[in-house]
């Protein structure tokens, strides 16, 4: 299986907040683009960064330690929606849901509308 580039989009919104769309592989070749990427926007003044990873269809070792150090460089947690199942389970795993900030699961919330 042939590795997808990675792309990166940013929309700069307003003072301070800023949101990544990220389509392809997060692995080794690519994480320093989101690395790089998310210090770019630090500096200009971005602490409020919101990742989508919707389009992102694999994410490996690289792409977890890309978002520890991303998140270093920040006062303010980083913020990861589009996280599909077997990424999630990831986060969970390694521990990084508590350094993250995630959005509920989709059966987090089933099951509280329910209870």
């Amino acid at each position: 299986m042939v590795a997808q580039l990675l792309v990166t989009e940013v929309d700069r919104q307003d003072t301070g907040h800023a949101e990544l769309r990220l389509t392809g592989d997060l692995d080794f070749d690519s994480a320093p683009e989101l690395v790089d990427a998310v210090a770019a926007l630090r500096r200009d003044g971005y602490q409020h960064l919101v990742i989508d990873l919707t389009g992102v269809g694999m994410c490996d070792s690289s792409g977890l330690s890309a978002f520890v150090i991303a998140h270093r460089g920040g006062s303010v947690p980083l913020r990861l929606i589009g996280v599909n199942a077997s990424l999630r389970q990831l986060l969970v795993r390694t521990g990084l849901t508590e350094l993250l900030e995630l959005p509920p699961a989709v059966e987090d919330r089933d099951t509280r509308a329910v209870g």
